[in-house]
């Protein structure tokens, strides 16, 4: 795992979590148990606090960044997709962030709610709980959660980083 610390603040990456060796974690991030971060996932946390919370699951080249006034915060039992990036955004418990979607600065996503793959989450927006936000700019529709989903994602990543942990070797 590539974990830097930067002006001597490291990363605290929870014992039980999971980090690719190929992610990259820089500074004021903070890991929660059974969380996993797969490869090319870049964690910087230059300007400000980022958090991954409980077996939440931040995919292949997915960025999260923050500003020095707005922290990025993704809750519990959350599955992040692939080349996502989220930037100074706060993210509840049992969300699934689409691939390929960003989210912007001071968004705040509610519990149980789903960005579609692809949508831009436009500054200043609120997704609330039990939610879907989907398009370019996203748009809301209330009451469209993910219906269970996520607990499924949620529990074959936890599975899948334990899997890599005892089991993915480096062939040269």
């Amino acid at each position: 795992m590539t974990v830097w610390a930067l002006d001597g603040v490291a990363p605290v990456v929870h014992p039980t979590a999971w980090v690719h060796p190929d992610a990259t974690v820089i500074g004021r991030v903070w890991i929660g148990p059974e969380a996993s971060i797969w490869p090319r996932a870049v964690l910087r946390g230059d300007y400000g606090d980022i958090r991954v919370g409980s077996r939440t699951s931040i995919q292949d080249g997915t960025v999260l960044h923050t500003t020095e006034t707005h922290p990025t915060v993704i809750g519990d039992d959350c599955v992040v997709g692939h080349l996502a990036h989220l930037e100074g955004c706060t993210v509840g418990d049992r969300c699934l962030i689409g691939s390929n979607s960003v989210v912007l600065t001071r968004v705040v996503v509610g519990d149980g709610s789903l960005v579609g793959a692809g949508a831009l989450v436009p500054e200043d927006t609120v997704v609330p709980p039990d939610s879907r936000a989907l398009g370019i700019p996203a748009r809301v529709r209330e009451g469209a959660g993910i219906d269970g989903f996520v607990e499924e994602a949620v529990a074959l990543y936890v599975a899948n980083a334990e899997r890599y942990r005892r089991g993915l070797t480096r062939v040269d």
